[in-house]
């Protein structure tokens, strides 16, 4: 027993040895808590317990999987092998199939995945004939999902006033009885979806006493990791089972509660001890991961918090360097900072690609640093989703543009032609392919000459093939005329997709929002540094070829070769890395808009900010712009308000990194920074603050130069210059190539550019 004891901190021991009652591990970020769960079985089962009585929930298989091969090292493969161990999900399907009967169905039931559950919504409202628009299927599942999740049944949710109010509000009256029909459906087809997992396993041990009694009886000890992220549902499950001998251990932080979005309810954890009043609660406190500086920075900006269970994590690991904090004129030159530090760390420091970590608010903020990694040759991975440019929605758009440029391109074709829904289905498509193979030409021919080629179609079906190739064409003879910029919006705009995207308000549909915007905001950069280069059109054809260029570019997609991980802070939780950038820490954005009209939101945010610091080992770095392109219009940022709730002692900042006073901006803070810079820090001119500036069409561009050719009438070589997106630079020289005054620049972070003047967009700063 002591072999096994002796691995451990003085806290960690406490927290294993104690099993005569309820207990609450709070397991600081790097803390070891895997370890103390791990050993805390092991110990169980040496001191005699046999392994089928103990009950250990986890969030991921893959979590249940490294601890069940932990323990198997300890205590041997034999034992291991017995335990009740799995995620919620797998454990209670496991349940469900011995007492299927109890609640009406038998031990062969089937269990839907989200595609399948989604299937089935968007055949019920397509069934009652209802707008799909209005319900959308995305958004009624998230909905039904939510119900079961606060263990709503479909007549107690018909009954529910404030929620029948709510989808009337939301245009959905019709919800309940969607649910109703869905759950019908699936009780028909002997079928349960991932939430009646839980809501029949509530409902089997709520309705039979002997089946409660016979479990709590098997499960003599339960042990529940994460459990800042368990649902009502899953918190009363455990609270049943652990009703009568309270041996029940849970493990979590509540620092790092950041899933309410997935129904998660950090109550769960803060009140534990008014579910368990005898409650034991141990904190383990010592960070193994982090530096000392790292550690104290987490500490300072989480203490902020009014809603958490108070501990002070420690490190006793090397002081470590300062939290580095930079600021970056725009999102542009944020973009290349971050890739340029990322090449220096590489060549002067022997840094590893595969321990650097980029972590963003949303995913919508990979597109710059990607295209800022690309121009580096540093190899890159998305952790936990898609490039931007292999995403859903964005394929999508780029398919309608390689239409527009090439009519002729099939792929494309199939892919837009019925998206958004407009009633164009398989049957049609396939008639369409018969009729182009048959007579060798393209869909678009066939759509642009039914008759000719006897394209036999119903007269609504012909009428909706016939609008679809007139907006087609419309976007075919505008791409002649427009910038690349203008036509995007127009396609965007006409052909539904931004109405769609807008619509729908789960997180889902918020993320395909930002990514669409992201990518009109990849074009309009486009167009706006090839006019500043001196080319007067830009048209989609040449976005078209750049984008190629960066999805199809090899970068290095050998798994063994080491790449920078990309990804949000919610995908990065319970992982490490040497060095972590947190990126786009602005007002609005990180602390998102959406999250500040409650306390509660704004302390979650706080927390996922606390997540993202703790995942550095030994570097944190946080950046941010002062000016952000949005919807067209390049807008002045603030800095994050969660900046200001860091100890400065454990910030380093460039003096350039410094605001000047303006509103919403923390001066007392940016001042005490000023103070702690070093004094032999080179002095430079801070900058104002960038001004909102509408971004000017392509053809509108030469008529708004005048005032942008004052100013450059006054550049003179040496100037320092801010630009839009570049940045500060110094101008190198000054030349008239084709009538056309061009400056050569040499900026901060982007390297040296070329300007053509009476289309660049900057002030003279001195």
């Amino acid at each position: 027993m002591e072999h096994l004891l002796s691995q451990l901190n003085q806290r960690q021991r406490e927290a294993v040895e104690f099993c005569d009652g309820p207990s609450l591990i709070i397991a600081g970020a790097g803390s070891g808590k895997t370890r103390v769960l791990t050993y805390k079985i092991a110990y169980l089962l040496e001191q005699g317990l046999p392994p089928y009585y103990i009950l250990a929930l986890t969030f991921t298989n893959k979590a249940a999987r490294e601890m069940k091969s932990r323990i198997a090292e300890l205590v041997g493969e034999k034992k291991a092998r017995q335990l009740w161990m799995g995620t919620f999900h797998s454990i209670f399907s496991r349940m469900l199939r011995s007492e299927a009967e109890r609640i009406g169905f038998t031990s062969n039931f089937t269990i839907f995945d989200a595609s399948d559950s989604a299937n089935l919504v968007r055949l019920i409202i397509k069934e009652m004939q209802l707008d799909d628009k209005v319900y959308r299927p995305g958004a009624v599942h998230g909905q039904i999902s939510r119900a079961k999740n606060g263990l709503l049944t479909p007549g107690m949710y018909a009954q529910n006033r404030e929620i029948i109010e709510y989808d009337r509000l939301a245009k959905r009256p019709q919800l309940h009885e969607i649910y109703r029909l869905y759950q019908n459906r699936l009780k028909a087809a002997n079928s349960m979806d991932f939430d009646d997992l839980l809501l029949y396993t509530n409902i089997l041990l709520r309705d039979n006493p002997d089946v409660l009694e016979n479990y709590r009886n098997r499960f003599q000890f339960i042990l529940v990791d994460e459990y800042q992220d368990t649902n009502f549902a899953q918190h009363l499950i455990v609270k049943q089972l652990a009703g009568e001998h309270h041996r029940v251990c849970v493990v979590g932080d509540d620092a790092q509660s950041i899933y309410s979005f997935r129904g998660a309810n950090i109550d769960n954890i803060l009140k534990f001890k008014s579910t368990f009043p005898q409650t034991r609660i141990f904190k383990l406190e010592q960070n193994y991961r982090s530096t000392k500086n790292i550690v104290n920075a987490a500490n300072s900006l989480i203490k902020k918090n009014k809603e958490q269970i108070f501990k002070e994590i420690f490190s006793e690991n090397e002081e470590g360097e300062k939290i580095e904090v930079v600021s970056a004129f725009s999102d542009f030159e944020e973009g290349v900072i971050v890739a340029n530090k990322i090449a220096r760390m590489r060549f002067e420091e022997h840094a590893r690609f595969s321990d650097i970590a980029i972590l963003y608010r949303t995913n919508a903020q990979s597109r710059i640093f990607e295209e800022s990694l690309r121009k580096k040759n540093i190899p890159y991975i998305i952790y936990g989703g898609l490039s931007f440019y292999q995403r859903k929605e964005i394929k999508d758009i780029i398919s309608y543009f390689r239409l527009i440029v090439n009519p002729g391109d099939e792929e494309a074709f199939r892919r837009v032609v019925n998206y958004p829904a407009r009633g164009i289905g398989d049957v049609t498509v396939r008639k369409l392919s018969e009729k182009a193979r048959l007579h060798n030409v393209s869909l678009w021919e066939v759509i642009s000459s039914p008759l000719q080629y006897n394209l036999e179609v119903n007269a609504g079906t012909a009428r909706k093939l016939g609008l679809f190739h007139e907006m087609i064409g419309r976007f075919i003879a505008a791409n002649e005329t427009m910038s690349a910029f203008e036509l995007a919006q127009m396609v965007i705009k006409e052909t539904g997709i931004a109405r769609e995207a807008y619509e729908d308000l789960t997180p889902e549909g918020m993320s395909r929002t930002q990514n669409i915007q992201e990518l009109v905001n990849a074009i309009n950069e486009f167009v706006s540094e090839r006019k500043e280069e001196g080319n007067d059109a830009v048209r989609l054809v040449d976005f078209l070829s750049e984008v190629s260029l960066l999805t199809d570019q090899d970068m290095g997609d050998d798994d063994e070769k080491e790449k920078v991980t990309l990804m949000t802070v919610h995908t990065a939780k319970g992982l490490e890395f040497d060095h972590v950038f947190v990126v786009g820490m602005e007002e609005d954005l990180f602390p998102s808009s959406m999250a500040k009209s409650e306390p509660r939101g704004l302390e979650e945010e706080r927390r996922l900010f606390y997540v993202a610091i703790t995942r550095a080992r030994k570097t944190c770095t946080i950046t941010f712009a002062r000016s952000r392109f949005r919807n067209g219009v390049t807008n002045p940022t603030r800095e994050s308000q969660f900046l200001k709730d860091i100890d400065p002692r454990f910030l380093l900042m460039e003096q350039k990194t410094l605001t000047t006073s303006r509103e919403g901006s923390a001066d007392g803070f940016w001042e005490s920074m000023r103070q702690r810079r070093e004094s032999n820090m080179p002095e430079r001119a801070t900058p104002a603050p960038p001004q909102p500036v509408k971004r000017v069409p392509l053809q509108a561009a030469v008529s708004s130069s005048a005032k942008i050719s004052e100013a450059a009438e006054q550049l003179m070589v040496g100037n320092v210059i801010e630009h839009e997106r570049f940045g500060r630079g110094v101008v190198t020289s000054i030349e008239l190539l084709g009538g056309d005054k061009r400056a050569f620049v040499t900026f901060d972070s982007a390297g040296q550019k070329q300007l053509l003047l009476k289309f660049a967009k900057f002030r003279i700063v001195e």
